[in-house]
């Protein structure tokens, strides 16, 4: 495993996000009802950013065309995305917040 210092606790606010670049890879740290998911910011209907999208439960809604990802697992749950998004494993460590990518 591979940890990465990707951001901080201080930089969310209840299920807001940012997006973090960690070996050319767009990734978007989610924070959602008090814990913190990563997912692939690519939106495999047609390679958008997911950042952006409304948080609607458990799911990101991509801006574009409205598929729905599951953000603790990746999984496609609407059209027009067929393919599921890639996860990250997050680590935290006091203030800090670590992914294995």
């Amino acid at each position: 495993m591979t940890w990465y210092l990707a951001a901080t606790k201080n930089e969310f606010k209840t299920d807001h996000f940012k997006t973090v670049f960690i070996d050319d890879i767009k990734i978007l740290i989610i924070h959602l009802n008090g814990r913190f998911y990563a997912i692939q910011d690519l939106c495999t209907h047609d390679g958008g950013d997911l950042a952006g999208g409304e948080i609607e439960d458990d799911e990101i809604i991509c801006p574009r065309h409205g598929a729905r990802f599951c953000i603790m697992t990746g999984e496609v749950r609407t059209p027009p995305a067929y393919e599921d998004i890639e996860t990250f494993p997050v680590k935290l460590d006091g203030d800090d917040i670590w992914l294995d990518v």
